[in-house]
């Protein structure tokens, strides 16, 4: 069989195989809140450390910046990620104690690059990549909520119980060095999302619209982003990056205008991260970055899901998350000529406080602390193979039910999350 190693064709076919496999697997990842740990095997494995780095293609979801000195490449990998999620109930004389896992535990996650230099002071690139992480799957009539013995889910209402959220970003990129060490990069971000709500009946009281809270199928919504970026080279081994991407408007998911607070409102919140990067010796790069995620600049994620209105009003219940900030640093260690191995840790605040837990059993983005491994080996001059592999540590959250505010006795509920990813990419310079 005859594959063509033609630039030209091999981004017309894998832009077309990573945007139709990213469209229907993006939904979990390794997650800071539902954020990826890291865009990109090699970032991946820098424990996400990526603002100053310059070695990828995935400059649009990164720092369109670095575009300018990627140089012509392009990646394609595959990410199997592996979360569990559970809940637990405890202490409540009106509600049984509960004890149940999420399943659907194994995800396959694909990624795209593409970096070309035009001209000596212009670049551009392509990215496809995604968030998800708000994904779980409990099953249905397990659970005795006073209507006859396991005849509900733990959130009271009939059949499976859980929610599926995907997000797909399209990335195109152009970055313009404004000096032989400085660039700038922008990207529009052509964002597409699905969700979908299953078993949720048991809030129907709760909603403004309970003909739209629940069992609606996907739904999508539709919307335009920004991110724009800066990279300087200090020296020629000292680089610092920024990048900021203002929160971006989404259509309303009108089949969860009962569920959401706004009528349906799911906006891609505000994001800003800084870099540097280090060279410490001929062989061993240095990488930090720090991130700054707005969740609790979106009505829907950020408001406490104790606001005493109706679910899908402007002011109503939503996740409770709020804002996190996320630390990450990577090394990279070039063992031989054709062998880099990296290593990084990468720690961000929980979203999610004890006063949310209910709503959180939905979506228990709770991690914390993820430690990464990661290496590249050179099949020829133009030709390598990238690895990453994340494990992020079991953490759970307990807070009082949501239910004792109902007048039942419900006690307290724990949600809890780990995660494990193992992926591969193939690169080629050209």
């Amino acid at each position: 069989m005859y594959i063509s190693t033609n630039p030209g064709t091999m981004f017309r076919v894998y832009t077309g195989l990573a945007i139709t496999l990213m469209g229907s697997a993006m939904n979990a990842q390794a997650t800071d809140g539902y954020f990826s740990q890291g865009y990109g095997m090699k970032s991946a494995g820098m424990g996400g450390a990526s603002v100053a780095m310059t070695d990828n293609a995935f400059a649009g979801a990164n720092n369109p910046a670095i575009a300018s000195w990627a140089g012509d490449r392009m990646e394609v990998g595959l990410t199997v990620f592996m979360p569990s999620r559970g809940m637990q109930r405890t202490g409540g004389t009106a509600l049984q104690p509960a004890s149940v896992d999420s399943d659907s535990n194994t995800f396959y996650i694909p990624e795209f690059g593409y970096n070309r230099t035009i001209s000596p002071h212009w670049a551009v690139g392509l990215t496809v990549y995604g968030n998800g992480g708000m994904n779980t799957d409990y099953a249905g009539r397990n659970y005795n909520c006073g209507a006859g013995a396991n005849s509900a889910n733990v959130l009271c209402g009939t059949g499976r119980l859980g929610v599926d959220l995907q997000q797909l970003i399209i990335a195109p990129t152009i970055a313009y060095k404004i000096s032989d060490n400085q660039s700038v990069g922008f990207s529009p971000l052509l964002i597409k999302q699905i969700f979908k709500a299953d078993g949720l009946q048991g809030f129907s009281l709760m909603s403004g619209d309970a003909a739209h809270l629940t069992n609606s199928g996907y739904a999508n919504s539709d919307g335009v982003g920004m991110r724009v970026g800066y990279l300087g080279k200090i020296t020629p081994g000292l680089s610092v990056g920024a990048s900021y991407a203002p929160k971006a408007s989404m259509s309303k998911f009108s089949q969860y205008a009962g569920l959401f607070a706004g009528g349906g409102n799911f906006d891609i919140p505000e994001n800003y991260a800084a870099g540097i990067s280090f060279q410490l010796t001929p062989s061993v790069q240095l990488a930090a970055d720090y991130q700054a995620i707005k969740y609790g600049g979106v009505t829907s994620i950020g408001n406490p899901s104790t606001n005493a209105a109706p679910l899908g009003a402007a002011n109503g219940p939503g996740f409770g998350w709020t804002d996190i900030n996320v630390y990450k640093i990577g090394v990279e260690w070039q063992v031989a000529p054709q062998l880099q191995l990296r290593a990084g840790v990468n720690v961000c605040d929980d979203p999610v406080n004890s006063a949310n837990v209910t709503f959180n059993i939905l979506a228990p983005g709770v991690m914390t602390n993820h430690y990464t491994l990661g290496g590249t080996y050179a099949l020829d001059q133009k030709t390598e193979l990238t690895f990453a592999y994340v494990y992020a540590s079991s953490n759970s959250v307990t807070g009082a039910s949501l239910y004792n505010g109902m007048g039942m006795s419900a006690g307290n509920e724990t949600v809890k999350m780990s995660q494990q990813s193992l992926g591969i990419q193939l690169g080629w310079k050209f």
